[in-house]
């Protein structure tokens, strides 16, 4: 219950979004989404009367084709492999940051935005729409000033931590800078790629250390 209220605060923080409700069991969530009109659901596969795979597997039985976005720890591929085929928009594994899960929404707006008008659509179009969730979060287009190949550096560096590491950390294992670590830093976490938190010490600031959030396919 905890973990759905703060998911619903951090979705009350993106414009244009609106929480409809909260259910915090599968059979809960079908009566709510079976009784009212609801655009997208974030959706945990691990409930305490069934799996949320379960529950949309229903709903599209009862001819019902609400959104979802999967907000979970199960990150095994059987799992993501079926929450594909039925028709799951994006899939975002526990922990996130806010920046994460902003970052599927706002692809999301951007989608229905696209699908709005209806019509015909040429191959570049539908490229676009296709492309548009499967990028959201994913820092591949870079800011100017910025090398693909420190980001690379970075990535690896957190990808094979066994911990949180601090920027200074981050630096010395990548070989550059600490102001160079914090920019790229900066980028994920905007992207929802690492999980910031705080550690304090007997004096001065607290330290900033920071630890990779793994994607599906990452």
């Amino acid at each position: 219950m905890r973990v759905a209220r703060i998911n619903a605060a951090y979705v009350a923080k993106v414009p244009g979004f609106q929480v409809s409700g909260e259910a915090h069991s599968a059979a809960a969530a079908l009566e709510f989404l079976t009784t009212r009109p609801v655009d997208l659901v974030l959706l945990d596969h691990y409930l305490p009367d069934g799996t949320g795979l379960d529950l949309v597997r229903r709903l599209r039985q009862l001819g019902r084709h609400t959104d979802v976005i999967m907000v979970t720890a199960a990150r095994d591929l059987t799992t993501v492999q079926a929450a594909m085929r039925l028709g799951a928009l994006q899939y975002l594994v526990k922990p996130f940051t806010f920046a994460g899960l902003r970052a599927k929404l706002e692809a999301y707006a951007a989608l229905r935005r696209s699908l709005s008008g209806g019509g015909e659509a040429e191959q570049a179009e539908v490229d676009r729409i296709f492309g548009a969730l499967a990028s959201a979060g994913t820092p591949n287009e870079l800011p100017k000033g910025h090398s693909p190949t420190t980001a690379e550096l970075v990535r690896r560096v957190l990808r094979t931590a066994e911990g949180p590491l601090s920027t200074q950390q981050i630096a010395d294992r990548a070989g550059i800078s600490r102001q160079t670590a914090q920019r790229y830093l900066k980028l994920l976490d905007r992207a929802g790629r690492v999980s910031l938190a705080l550690r304090y010490g007997e004096t001065g600031r607290p330290e900033h250390r920071y630890t990779w959030v793994p994607s599906a396919g990452t």
